[in-house]
């Protein structure tokens, strides 16, 4: 302490600042328990040293591959901070990433967080990081470890953002993709009852057109306020579509997550580009949520499916020799499935019908 300057008590402190460590202190030790329920049997030690560690398992593979995505929740967090509840988009950033991870073949094996917030308030992150953790214990994965950031003078006091980070892996030569689909392969989708998290600045924009908005009904006949229909949670399909590869094996093709870009561009990024994938919109249910997005905003249908999901939260190209093994599997994690379409010649399109 002599290389310090011998000041009096009573000037600024971090505190003062904008940023409390003992606020911090106390909010590790409310994530402890959310955190430790997530627990893999390769994960070594528990949050608070300066890195986590997973022991990965070489031998259940020839040729391990590891797979990392990133991601947030955008601005969905908007919605929750207007509602005042976390509970939800916790388990969307789950989401955004295994899901992405699943789209090559990967298992997801662990995520980091990180969070962004004006002022520290434990009550608050416990309840984000205990969504985060149900996300995590539907996916399997380990919250092996994350980043709590205090921007006292930068960020609003109730200011808050939130960022993660998965890794997964895939036997090399297993991996998913536009490779792999076929001409006179089948499309299953999967059901998505909301939003996800893709499309919220347009959403907001149509929807939320006074501070009283949230707490109306969702649409005329509605018995959910159009707060707690846009934090809907996201489906997880990572374990689904695993199940699919263990199943499956080549007669799993590839993966898309509708997400930013809505079935068009994600379903393309799944093709090769001499075919075209051909999907039946009458051929699954789209939640009245989206229409409601439409009435208002005068929204048209092309752009509604650049920017939503529409109902489609994970398409899937099978071999249609597998379509009835593929659904049973799909069931059985308890998610809704149906055929939505088909592969066929082309030039890379996604035509829908």
């Amino acid at each position: 302490m002599s290389r310090l300057l011998d000041q009096p008590s009573g000037g600024m402190t971090y505190a003062a600042a904008g940023v409390s460590i003992e606020q911090g202190d106390h909010a590790v030790e409310r994530i402890r328990e959310a955190v430790d329920s997530t627990k893999r049997a390769e994960v070594l030690g528990g949050i608070g040293g300066f890195a986590g560690l997973f022991a990965l398992n070489t031998k259940k593979m020839k040729e391990p591959v590891l797979v990392a995505s990133a991601d947030g929740v955008g601005t969905k967090l908007e919605v929750a901070r207007q509602v005042g509840r976390y509970d939800t988009v916790g388990i969307d950033l789950v989401a955004m990433l295994v899901d992405d991870l699943a789209c090559v073949g990967a298992e997801p094996l662990f995520l980091l967080d990180y969070v962004a917030v004006g002022a520290l308030d434990p009550h608050r992150l416990e309840e984000l990081v205990g969504g985060i953790a149900a996300g995590c214990r539907i996916a399997n994965t380990a919250l092996l470890g994350g980043e709590t950031a205090e921007h006292g003078g930068v960020m609003g006091p109730d200011d808050l953002d939130v960022a993660g980070f998965a890794v997964g892996v895939v036997e090399r030569g297993r991996e998913l993709g536009p490779h792999r689909v076929h001409k006179g392969d089948v499309l299953l989708g999967f059901a998505s009852p909301g939003l996800r998290s893709n499309g919220y600045s347009l959403a907001r924009k149509v929807l939320i057109t006074s501070d009283a908005s949230l707490s109306e009904p969702s649409y005329d006949g509605s018995s959910r306020t159009l707060g707690d229909e846009l934090l809907i949670p996201s489906v997880i399909y990572s374990p689904a579509i695993t199940a699919l590869h263990k199943k499956l094996g080549a007669g799993l093709r590839a993966a898309a997550h509708i997400t930013g870009g809505g079935i068009l561009g994600n379903v393309g990024r799944i093709l090769p580009p001499t075919r075209d994938a051909v999907i039946h919109m009458e051929s699954f249910e789209t939640p009245e949520i989206f229409f409601e997005i439409q009435r208002r905003g005068q929204v048209s249908a092309d752009e509604m499916v650049r920017v939503f999901n529409c109902g489609l939260g994970m398409v899937v190209a099978i071999d249609a020799d597998d379509t009835d093994s593929a659904i049973e599997v799909a069931r059985a994690t308890g998610l809704t499935v149906s055929v939505v379409g088909h592969v066929r010649s082309g030039s890379g399109s996604v035509i829908l019908s």
